[in-house]
């Protein structure tokens, strides 16, 4: 199995596009990129750790990667380094973590070709990093999208996300 690892923001959020996809085996909300081990969403949520909120997806074809790559850029704002929509702090900040050499030049060409349109007001202001220990959230922010559907849906609605991405996508 296949790794990719993505900071967009919440992770409930940034769950639920990826679970919904053929290409995907599952979809694990969690933490990365950090200075303390075994970090707990308290500590993250102070920004005091250094983690950012994740999602790391399981995939089996090396091929899909570049789908995922466009699924994320689609469900984030690729322009605002300071977080994501109502969430702010290093611990939203978006982030693509690669896994190998590859994964590293597929993400920069991505964010290359997102520069490109004029789809957005700014640069893109995505970190392409290597990926670093992944800590899976507590069993609370698993799955947040399907478990409570309602609660999820005004979390995306009144946080922005869903306008801005409807805005940018249509």
């Amino acid at each position: 199995m296949n790794l990719a690892t993505f900071g967009g923001g919440c992770f409930w959020c940034m769950e639920e596009p990826f679970a919904n996809l053929d290409q995907v085996e599952s979809v694990l909300p969690g933490y990365m990129g950090g200075h303390t081990a075994h970090p707990k969403y308290e500590d993250v949520c102070t920004g005091m750790t250094g983690h950012v909120e994740v999602v790391q997806v399981s995939f089996a074809k090396l091929e899909d990667y570049p789908l995922l790559l466009d699924y994320y850029w689609k469900n984030i704002d690729p322009t605002d380094s300071e977080g994501q929509f109502a969430d702010k702090g290093t611990q939203y900040r978006p982030v693509i973590f690669y896994h190998d050499e590859s994964q590293r030049q597929l993400a920069e060409a991505s964010r290359d070709r997102i520069n490109e349109i004029d789809n957005f007001a700014g640069r893109v202001a995505v970190s392409i990093e290597p990926a670093q220990e992944f800590y899976v959230a507590e069993t609370v922010h698993c799955q947040y999208y399907a478990k409570n559907p309602e609660a999820y849906k005004r979390y995306k609605l009144g946080s922005g996300r869903a306008g801005f991405l409807d805005k940018a996508w249509r």
